[in-house]
């Protein structure tokens, strides 16, 4: 597995709440989806480094349900 960058990260704690919902209802931990949010917001920014191995961003995709759209059931 590829090394990371490990660092602090000052957040707010309504900002943190809401991560924390969202990374339980998408089934990551907070960290996952932090580095999941950065990394899909690189590569639509279109700032994503071409690297060896793993996706775009060098962050290594993971089997992990695709986030929903709006709530489960409801249909457009």
């Amino acid at each position: 597995m590829a090394s990371r960058k490990a660092f602090l990260l000052r957040i707010d704690p309504r900002l943190w709440d809401a991560l924390e919902k969202w990374a339980s209802d998408e089934l990551r931990s907070v960290n996952g989806q932090i580095e999941y949010v950065l990394s899909r917001a690189v590569r639509e920014a279109g700032r994503e480094r071409k690297g060896a191995g793993g996706s775009a961003t060098g962050v290594p995709k993971r089997n992990r349900p695709e986030p929903r759209e709006g709530p489960a059931g409801s249909s457009s």
